[in-house]
């Protein structure tokens, strides 16, 4: 009998960080929750520490902490309220795994923690490697960090990698579904309002990713993310457009061989194997029905209708402080849209505005990124048509 596998989650109550919990919650024998991180949902989280029985838990959001009962914390569990603490609990060697499901830059910090520490980290959280990939990647080989990719793309290409040799790499594939608005003009998506774009036709995300989604930056930032994750250059990536999402990403080698992992949509699955890898176990997302017909399409994207597409190819072979300022920009473009204050086209317009008037430095340092970041949303705040 080994010893259970500690992990802790960063951005427990979200989407990945309640599927990582259900994938933990049905292998009690390999893994157990050692610590859990959320920004403001302190109710949700106290619901998982009462469950789990984590040594830890830690919610940001101070305010939040004043309107949440944890005197009903377990006396085995102990709460840090307020930013600076998972820097310093995700180093702890105690620590096996770190799950790095905060959305956004704010991920960052305790992401680069956690890889100075020389953790396996399961990443969920592109935007680490899209505004700070050198600095991550160069950083994880010094430390001996582990990166797995948990977004079910990133996992595709990982787990087709592992049938060929690198050096026999011709290009890798990402799919995107396309979102609520395939097959719409640019014109036509003037438009849209929040509540459309936040009706996602395959997967259930929280507003910011599906808004990604939406716009189809998404797919950009993980171009970028790819880039960094698996050592190729902007034009050794692709993107297709499958709606089913059933293929969730392709390798090319130079023979022309193609390999895919295919698999119902259901994020516990690369979650799973990031936690499990190299092992594959029984996973508690639904098998393949292959007694019905299933068709299984593809399409090249719409550039024009998406330019965010391009943004992401641009960016991925700058480098550089491009990621920092595209990322920024769309976080703040994202936030004035689910506000009304902007038109849903003019998401990526701010990036694209503001990408290609920053003082481009292609080696900065993380301070010189942090700087970038400020400036960048601070301009995407007061952009206007």
């Amino acid at each position: 009998m080994t010893t259970p596998q500690s992990i802790v989650v960063l951005g427990s109550t979200g989407s990945i960080g309640t599927s990582c919990l259900d994938v933990i919650r049905s292998h009690p024998d390999r893994m157990r929750l050692l610590g859990a991180n959320a920004f403001r949902s302190g109710k949700a989280l106290l619901k998982q520490a009462q469950e789990f029985q984590p040594d830890w838990i830690s919610l940001v959001d101070e305010a939040a902490a004043d309107g949440t009962s944890f005197d009903l914390l377990s006396g085995k569990t102990q709460l840090f309220t307020g930013p600076g603490h998972v820097e310093r609990l995700v180093q702890q060697p105690e620590v096996d795994t770190v799950v790095s499901a905060i959305v956004g830059a704010a991920g960052l910090e305790p992401t680069l923690a956690a890889v100075e520490a020389g953790k396996r980290i399961a990443l969920a959280n592109k935007e680490t490697l899209v505004v700070a990939g050198s600095i991550v990647t160069e950083r994880a080989a010094a430390c001996g960090a582990t990166i797995l990719p948990v977004d079910s793309e990133h996992s595709a290409i990982f787990q087709a990698l592992q049938g060929g040799r690198k050096a026999d790499l011709r290009r890798i594939i990402l799919t995107a579904s396309g979102g609520p608005f395939r097959g719409w003009t640019r014109d036509r998506m003037r438009d849209v309002t929040p509540e459309m774009a936040l009706q996602h036709p395959t997967w259930d995300m929280g507003p910011k990713i599906t808004i990604d989604s939406a716009t189809m930056m998404n797919k950009a930032l993980e171009i970028i993310e790819a880039r960094w994750l698996f050592g190729v250059t902007a034009e050794q990536i692709s993107v297709v457009i499958h709606p089913q999402s059933f293929i969730h990403s392709f390798v090319e080698y130079h023979d022309g061989s193609v390999i895919s992992q295919m698999s119902p949509p259901d994020m516990r699955l690369p979650i799973q194997y990031a936690l499990t890898f190299p092992d594959r176990l029984p996973c508690p997302c639904p098998d393949t029905d292959w007694s019905i017909s299933t068709p299984l399409e593809l399409h090249p994207p719409d550039m024009e209708a998406f330019p965010a597409l391009q943004l992401g190819f641009e960016v991925a072979a700058r480098g550089g402080t491009s990621g920092v300022v595209l990322n920024a920009c769309n976080e703040v473009a994202v936030d004035r849209f689910l506000r009304s204050d902007i038109r849903f086209d003019q998401i990526t317009q701010i990036s694209h505005d503001i990408l290609h008037h920053h003082t481009f430095d292609a080696q900065p340092t993380l301070e010189q990124l942090y700087s970038a970041d400020s400036w960048a949303r601070e301009e995407a705040a007061r952009w206007n048509s």
